[in-house]
């Protein structure tokens, strides 16, 4: 049988490459595998030689030790790969098969995934609705930053690909299907933005960028992208948006009126998330400076996308209330200026399709947006910490070198 060497969380501040059990159809006991899910058989399911497999933002939150995450977790929820083996109960998905994996896991029968609410399944995390990935408290099911993984539900989840040369060719772009860019396009579908739209994108990570490349497929007429780091702002700038540098100007309110001769915009996205700093050179970490920015200088009757990742159990948080996720925003603002939230995980699968064809003809260059870098799995431990001091590049992990 086939080895496989994967990306593996040892310790805050630590992943390193090792061998590991090569994946059959069944949930193993192992690091962070809910008990409840151990065992479990899944002849639904696919074994997946990766294609590619990329570092999230999500997974250096726990990789800083600011989760739970256990010792001996293979990481890695943005998966594409070629289908090489398939399960007994599988009908329409094929061995030969190029896919995209949603990174939530999702079962295709509860009430949440026929409503939709895919991110929130109720059948694969015994703990509370919704799964991924190589992820803490998620139920266990194994990561993808690895040469080979076990997916479920595979006729259910799967996006294939309709030609593989053709989606090869385009394989850096396509990659970003599994989370990143319908993340980015649902922060903004969800703050409401539409042709002629004024934006503002808080943050400028990967996330931030798909999300700002999203408001100008969907029409807005300026997206402004704020953030701490001068570099990612430039890869920014790269491709049309407007940006404000708020190390060196903390008042965020005076730089949009600079930009638009109003000091709001129409919707905003937070694409930052829990470990959110303050503005100015001495900004420190404060939870809760971009929720209340955003509803600052959002107009009113406006709309705010929340992809950021929020917590209920942060360790690492700056006191007591952030370490379960009770922040001190300033709601009664959003309630005066009759605000629409919208939070949680991105239902990958109501986007992964329409976002595909975009790529495919020539619409959406999401990999020029968010600067793709091609890596070796050995490359991997590098590029953790590079992205952790703050590298305008989405890394993509290449395990078996296929990509060109």
């Amino acid at each position: 049988m086939a080895g496989n060497r994967a990306v593996v969380y040892n310790k805050p501040g630590s992943v390193e490459i090792r061998d590991t059990d090569y994946p059959d159809l069944i949930l193993r006991d192992g690091p962070g595998v809910n008990p409840l899910n151990v065992g479990r058989k899944c002849e639904h399911g696919v074994i997946l030689k990766v294609v590619t497999t990329n570092i999230c933002g999500s997974d250096q939150h726990m990789v800083r030790g600011r989760t739970t995450a256990p010792s001996g977790l293979i990481l890695g929820h943005e998966i594409t790969g070629e289908v090489i083996e398939v399960g007994r109960d599988v009908e329409f998905i094929k061995k030969g098969d190029l896919v995209s994996v949603p990174f939530n896991i999702a079962c295709g029968r509860c009430r949440n995934c026929k409503e939709r609410h895919t991110n929130v399944c109720l059948n694969v995390n015994p703990d509370r609705p919704g799964s991924a990935y190589g992820y803490v408290d998620m139920g266990g099911w194994v990561g993808g930053q690895s040469e080979y993984v076990m997916v479920p539900y595979a006729d259910f989840q799967l996006l294939k690909f309709p030609d593989k040369a053709q989606a090869m060719e385009k394989i850096l772009d396509l990659t970003m299907l599994s989370d990143i860019f319908p993340t980015g396009y649902h922060g903004a579908v969800s703050a409401g933005v539409r042709p002629g739209s004024t934006v503002y994108v808080a943050g400028a990570g990967p996330v931030g960028l798909a999300a700002a490349h999203s408001a100008q497929l969907l029409g807005a007429a300026v997206v402004i992208v704020g953030d701490l780091n001068a570099e990612r702002l430039a890869q920014a700038r790269s491709f049309g948006c407007e940006t404000v540098n708020l190390r060196e100007n903390s008042n965020l309110v005076e730089q949009i009126d600079q930009i638009l001769g109003s000091p709001e915009v129409d919707c905003a996205i937070d694409c930052v998330g829990f470990e959110a700093h303050g503005h100015g050179k001495e900004h420190g970490e404060a939870p809760a400076t971009v929720l209340n920015s955003i509803m600052e200088v959002t107009r009113a009757g406006g709309s705010l996308g929340i992809p950021g990742l929020y917590v209920t159990s942060d360790p690492g948080a700056v006191d007591e209330d952030s370490k379960i996720g009770t922040l001190k925003i300033r709601f009664g603002l959003g309630w005066a200026k009759s605000h629409t939230f919208v939070t949680g995980q991105t239902p990958v699968m109501k986007y992964h399709r329409d976002l595909m064809m975009a790529i495919l003809n020539g619409r959406a260059q999401i990999a020029k947006a968010v600067n793709a870098t091609k890596i070796s799995l050995a490359e991997a431990p590098n590029a953790y910490q590079e992205f952790d001091r703050g590298a305008s590049r989405k890394y993509v992990i290449d395990p078996h070198g296929l990509v060109k």
